[in-house]
């Protein structure tokens, strides 16, 4: 698990250099266009990750032995939604920067051992699953912000590679938030880019299927952006699937966020 949080991280830094070079780039107008999340403005998917750097950090940095001051969500999203587009646009850059700081600077032992507590799951999770769960909205609001401008844009390799591995343990939990296993009519294994896919009364991400019931072909950044809910018209050439379900069925089954 030690490994997987060092290429999480290495894969958090990546998509933060990646986007940062392009978001100091970009005009007032081209803030303002729609992004891949139809409902929000480039400067809008920003403030989301902002925000979420500046909440997520808090509960990391205090883990670690760092005081932090408490400022409710509501307030914090408050702020970022009065801000201008610009301000959205530099303060993602500067809290992401800071989150990052954060969980680089942390120990090796640090790295495995701390439990963060999220504020809206159960209990405290390990370091690992706080992370999994960021780089999850990271690579595909990242997404969001460049296929404004490339609309051959894709989820970042690496961090699509890490990702599935999360997604078979230490995230899979989020299938239960993400899917509607209830739209299909029958069970279905499904052959995905490193795993499988089990679709019955739940949702589960596997390694490894020995007689899958359908397949997936496609790159793993495809998968991801499936299970978001982003592998939609016209973002979707190339893929198919063949067996005992389409892809609009596995659509519908993730929505998206």
């Amino acid at each position: 698990m030690s490994q997987l949080v060092d290429r999480t991280i290495t894969a958090l830094r990546s998509e933060h250099a990646t986007l940062s070079g392009l978001v100091r780039s970009l005009t007032d107008d081209q803030l303002a266009t729609t992004s891949g999340a139809a409902e929000w403005t480039v400067a809008q998917a920003l403030s989301h990750l902002g925000s979420g750097a500046e909440i997520g950090r808090a509960p990391i940095a205090r883990a670690a032995g760092e005081t932090v001051a408490a400022e409710d969500n509501q307030t914090i999203w408050a702020r970022w939604d009065a801000s201008t587009p610009r301000a959205q646009a530099e303060g993602f850059l500067e809290h992401n920067s800071r989150l990052l700081d954060t969980v680089e600077a942390l120990t090796p032992e640090q790295r495995s051992a701390l439990t963060v507590d999220l504020g809206f799951l159960p209990e405290p999770v390990p370091l690992l699953t706080a992370l999994g769960m960021r780089l999850s909205e990271v690579a595909n609001h990242s997404w969001d912000v460049r296929v404004a401008f490339d609309p051959n844009a894709e989820v970042d390799a690496d961090s699509a590679a890490v990702l599935v591995d999360l997604l078979t343990g230490p995230v899979g939990f989020m299938l239960g938030f993400l899917a509607k296993p209830a739209e299909l009519a029958n069970p279905v294994s499904l052959a995905v880019p490193g795993a499988g896919l089990v679709i019955d009364d739940a949702v589960t991400l596997v390694d490894h299927l020995e007689s899958p019931s359908a397949s997936f072909h496609g790159p793993a950044e495809a998968f991801i952006r499936l299970v978001s809910g982003r592998l939609k018209a016209p973002y979707d050439n190339g893929i198919t699937v063949e067996g005992g379900v389409t892809l609009d069925d596995l659509r519908r089954v993730f929505p998206g966020f």
